[in-house]
């Protein structure tokens, strides 16, 4: 197995350590890690795809300034279930309550990714991956609560750990679920001119 390539050009506006842990997988590490601090509030009536989208060209927007000559890579996950965008899972309550929503019904999963280029230019896209969760028992749910798995977790899960018991289905990324579509940002970054594999 070769080493990651660093691509020192490349920075991610992301905090989160599975964006960064997925792009080791496929051999790249970002020059920088760079976290976005903004406002991941839905506008009012924002369709899932449009709010993913827009964060994650915002993400990318906000680091950009600080990194002249740079790529900047922002990337937002979102669940939802129909036009219900669920919220990232900050305590019990509210996990609990997106497990509910999610028992025995299909979601979607919205990764918004944007590559800004050191002109300003930018790639984006949306790629959206179908999960189905089986009926879940209450047993099953507060278990599941009890291990902290879900703690700032979109849509209050993690399917990378013990949650991928819970999924009977999935079509699509299945990396796109767990924070970036590796697939996707590989062929954005190879569009860019960056090296990848």
């Amino acid at each position: 197995m070769t080493d990651p390539v660093e691509l020192s050009s490349l920075v991610l506006a992301s905090a989160s350590p599975r964006r960064l842990d997925l792009l080791r997988q496929i051999g790249l590490i970002p020059g920088a890690v760079d976290p976005a601090d903004i406002d991941e509030t839905p506008l009012k009536g924002e369709l899932p795809v449009l709010h993913a989208a827009r964060l994650a060209a915002a993400k990318a927007a906000f680091v950009a300034p600080r990194h002249a000559g740079c790529f900047i890579l922002g990337a937002d996950t979102v669940v939802a279930c129909g036009r219900r965008i669920l919220p990232k899972a900050e305590d019990e309550r509210t996990a609990r309550r997106c497990l509910d929503l999610l028992s025995g019904r299909r979601h979607r999963v919205q990764g918004g990714l944007a590559l800004q280029a050191p002109d300003g230019a930018v790639r984006s896209r949306v790629v959206t991956t179908v999960v189905t969760f089986k009926r879940l028992e209450r047993s099953e749910i507060e278990a599941y609560i009890a291990s902290g798995e879900w703690h700032g977790k979109a849509g209050g899960y993690a399917i990378q750990g013990r949650a991928a018991a819970f999924v009977r289905a999935l079509g699509g990324s299945y990396s796109n679920v767990v924070g970036l579509p590796l697939f996707e940002t590989a062929q954005m970054l190879k569009g860019a001119g960056l090296h990848v594999g």
